[in-house]
C-alpha cells in the first residue's frame, strides 16, 4: 500500500514539475522570434519633455516601437529626474545595469554623457542624435561604439517655407523656436530661405519680420508657447513655423483655438509628421505641413544594422535629401497636388546640388 502511494506521489511530482517547465504554458517569457535572453534589449533615455512630445523624444521612440515590432528586439525607456550630465549618466546606468546595452539617446544635451558612457561601458553601444560626444570643449570624439547622427535640418525647413508660400500665396509668417542651438536655428534659416526662394522664383508674397522670430529658450513651456503665438497672430500673422517641441504644442493649441473660431491661424510642425496633432473639427488640422527630420527611421536603421553585423560605430553621419533623411510628409490634405509637385521637384534640385541652402544665418532676421 505504502509502496503504491509513493509511486503515485512520484508520478504526480514528475507531471507538475514538467507542466512547470513546459514552452507556451502561462507565466511562460513571450516568443520574441527566438530566445527572450538573445533577444537585443535597446534602450532609451529621454531628453527635455515627455516620451509623448509630438516631436523629437516621441519620433524616436517610434522608430524604436518599430523595431520591437519587426525586429523582434527589447525595448525600454527611462525619463532622468532633471537635464544635467549626471542625470542623464544615472540613467544610462541603470538601462546598461538592467541589460540594455544598446542605447539611444535624442538630443545635444547627452553630448558629455555620452563621452563619458562610451568608456564606462565599452561593452555598450550608442546612438547620440543631433550631438557628438565631446568632454565639454566641444572637440568631438566618437568611439568605436558609438554613432553620432546629425540632419540637415536646414533643407526640411527650406522645402516647408517653400511649400507655406505655394499654399498661401502672400501674408506674413512668424517662427518660434525652442532653444537657441543649431538644430533649432537651421531650421529658422532654412525656412526662411524657402519662404525668399518661393518669392522671387514661384511668384509667392510671403514675407517675415524680425519681431516675429522668437526663440522661448526651453522645449517643454507649453503655455508661453501659446501666448507668443497668440501675440504673432494678433500682430497679423497667419503661418507660425514652430521648432519648439513642447513649446510648439502650445502654438499648435493657440492655433485650433483661433481655428474653430474661424480664423486663418496656420502652423508648419516640425520633426515628425504632426497633422494629427492639429485636428480641430472632423479631420481638418491647422497643420499646413511639417518640416520632418526622419527620426525614426533612423533610430530603426541603427538597430537594424547593429542586429546585421554592421554597426556604423566611430562614425558621424549626416541625413539629408540625399538620403531621404529630411522632408515634408509624402501626403497633407491641407497641400494642393500642385504644391507637393513642386516641392518634390525641388527636393530633386537640392539632392542633385542644383539649389543650395546656407545652414548659416547670413543677412535672415535672427
Amino acid at each position: 500500500m505504502k509502496k503504491n502511494f509513493l509511486v503515485l506521489f512520484v508520478f504526480a511530482l514528475i507531471t507538475v514539475l514538467a507542466a512547470c517547465g513546459g514552452n507556451g504554458e502561462e507565466g511562460a517569457a513571450p516568443d520574441n522570434g527566438g530566445d527572450a535572453e538573445d533577444a537585443l534589449k535597446v534602450g532609451m533615455v529621454t531628453d527635455a519633455g515627455t516620451i509623448d512630445d509630438k516631436s523629437f523624444n516621441q519620433g524616436t521612440w517610434e522608430g524604436i516601437l518599430q523595431a520591437s515590432e519587426e525586429l523582434n528586439v527589447d525595448e525600454k525607456y527611462l525619463k532622468p529626474a532633471g537635464t544635467t550630465e549626471a542625470d542623464y549618466l544615472k540613467e544610462i546606468g541603470n538601462l546598461y545595469d538592467a541589460g540594455y546595452k544598446f542605447i539611444v539617446t535624442p538630443g545635444f544635451k547627452f553630448e558629455t554623457a555620452i563621452f563619458q558612457a562610451q568608456d564606462k561601458y565599452e561593452d555598450a553601444k550608442f546612438v547620440i542624435i543631433d550631438g557628438a560626444p565631446h568632454a565639454g570643449d566641444f572637440a568631438p570624439v566618437v568611439k568605436d561604439n558609438t554613432v553620432s547622427v546629425f540632419f540637415a535640418e536646414h533643407e526640411s525647413g527650406f522645402l516647408a517655407g517653400v511649400a507655406t508660400a505655394l499654399e498661401l500665396k502672400e501674408g506674413e509668417a512668424g517662427f518660434i523656436g525652442g532653444m537657441e542651438i543649431p538644430a533649432v536655428q537651421k531650421f529658422n534659416w532654412g525656412f526662411q530661405q524657402g519662404l525668399k526662394y518661393a518669392n522671387e522664383n514661384l511668384g509667392t508674397n510671403l514675407s517675415i519680420k524680425a519681431e516675429n522670430v522668437i526663440y522661448q529658450g526651453s522645449f517643454d513651456n507649453a503655455a508661453a508657447g501659446g501666448q507668443i503665438a497668440a501675440q504673432m497672430y494678433d500682430r497679423g500673422v497667419n503661418v507660425i513655423f514652430t521648432a519648439a517641441g513642447g513649446v510648439g504644442v502650445g502654438a499648435i493649441n493657440e492655433a485650433k483655438t483661433r481655428a474653430e473660431g474661424g480664423e486663418e491661424a496656420w502652423i508648419v510642425g516640425v520633426d515628425v509628421d504632426q497633422y494629427a496633432d492639429g485636428i480641430y473639427e472632423g479631420d481638418k488640422s491647422v497643420i499646413l505641413t511639417s518640416a520632418m527630420k526622419k527620426l525614426d527611421a533612423v533610430a530603426f536603421d541603427m538597430i537594424k544594422q547593429e542586429l546585421d553585423g554592421n554597426f556604423p560605430g566611430g562614425q558621424t553621419l549626416t541625413f539629408d535629401t540625399k538620403n531621404a533623411g529630411v522632408g515634408i510628409p509624402a501626403e497633407n490634405p491641407n497641400l494642393s497636388e500642385d504644391t507637393v509637385s513642386q516641392v518634390a521637384d525641388i527636393n530633386e534640385k537640392i539632392s542633385a546640388g542644383e539649389i543650395t541652402i546656407s545652414s548659416e544665418q547670413g543677412d535672415l532676421f535672427k
